[in-house]
């Protein structure tokens, strides 16, 4: 049950907390649209989809910042507290410093379980709308997909091959779908100018068609002008946007990852970096609380100043770090696991020093 003392500590915690948020989310989106204005104008993108856009820029950058939003909160209330020397007569009065720490546990784990839902399940959707206008009018003519010599194993028996894709018109050329029986024998062959995706009737067609059959050592070769077929896989799986695992949503993701390992995908590392991230974001709610409140709970000489310049300093850190071994993992054989347990871990200890520091 709540005492007074966790509600007062709490309720400053949600409120310090929120206006962190309603602070530097509109400067974030005036300096990103400041940056960014030129080519908004110069690529005449429409006012409805820059609203869009900003909308879910705040949720996609929110998400990513909510920790460190977090962080600077506590170290901002806290350090009024110890300057009030509220946080002297509260120990004074008899309270340990481990059942001071219980609100700011409470208040992490709203913020915790607030940072896992949007990462999971909200950020995912945003990420969608977010990529396609930076490619569109940002990153024009940057590429957010690899086009040429794509080779995709699509399961233990079938394998297609094309040698350029075409996104906006969904045709690969020089397209080979080979087939293997149990006992990794080609089985037949496909091949074909190239493979376009008719949406309208939901089919391939495939122009100067040929199939190669090997059959009792004789080879069957079957040829047409133009087919219309159908295939098991997309043709999106020819070669996914870079962004694609930002937005798969966390039963999508597992399951998406799960597909590219079967089909032997390059980037693989990069997929399974954005699950892990998702995880680990919420752990570090707690990790950045703890370090919060052992800076700030003291009493010192630079007062809040000392502490918000401190806490900045952390912030930049914990960030580097983060980006130091997330970049490793997507262009490094890296494990992309240890990638974002290091940060943590290092974070960790450092938060577990700072909390006995500050009992003493």
């Amino acid at each position: 049950m709540l005492t007074i003392l966790d509600k007062y500590i709490l309720k400053r915690y949600l409120v310090t907390f929120l206006g962190m948020l309603l602070l530097f989310v509109p400067i974030g989106i005036m300096a990103n649209l400041a940056e960014k204005i030129g080519k908004i104008i110069d690529n005449e993108a429409p006012l409805s989809e820059v609203i869009v856009f900003y909308g879910n820029f705040t949720l996609v950058i929110g998400n990513l910042l909510l920790p460190i939003f977090l962080f600077l909160s506590i170290i901002f209330f806290t350090s009024k507290l110890a300057s009030n020397t509220e946080i002297v007569a509260i120990l004074s009065s008899g309270v340990s410093y481990t059942r001071f720490l219980r609100p700011y546990f409470i208040g992490a784990t709203f913020v915790a379980i607030l940072i896992f839902m949007m990462g999971m399940f909200i950020v995912p959707h945003a990420s969608i709308g977010f990529n396609e206008f930076e490619y569109e009018y940002f990153k024009k003519g940057r590429k957010d997909r690899v086009t040429s010599n794509i080779f995709n194993q699509l399961n233990g028996s079938d394998y297609i091959y094309v040698s350029s894709f075409d996104p906006n018109r969904k045709i690969g050329y020089n397209f080979t779908y080979e087939h293997f029986d149990s006992i990794k024998k080609l089985d037949y062959k496909i091949s074909a100018t190239n493979i376009r995706w008719i949406e309208k009737d939901s089919i391939y067609r495939l122009t100067n068609y040929e199939k190669r059959r090997l059959k009792n050592d004789v080879e069957i070769i079957q040829t047409k002008r133009r087919l219309d077929t159908l295939f098991t896989f997309k043709i999106e799986d020819l070669t996914p946007v870079s962004y694609v695992a930002e937005t798969k949503n966390l039963f999508e993701l597992d399951k998406f990852i799960e597909d590219q390992k079967q089909k032997g995908a390059s980037n693989i590392n990069a997929y399974i970096l954005v699950k892990y991230k998702r995880w680990a974001l919420p752990i570090a709610a707690f990790i950045l609380t703890i370090i919060a409140v052992a800076v700030s709970s003291v009493k010192r000489r630079g007062g809040m100043g000392l502490n918000l310049a401190f806490g900045i300093g952390v912030a930049f850190i914990y960030i580097f770090f983060d980006k130091v071994f997330g970049t490793l993992a997507e262009q490094s054989g890296f494990s992309p696991l240890l990638a974002v347990v290091i940060p943590n871990l290092i974070f960790g200890t450092f938060a577990v020093y700072m909390l006995i520091k500050a009992k003493r």
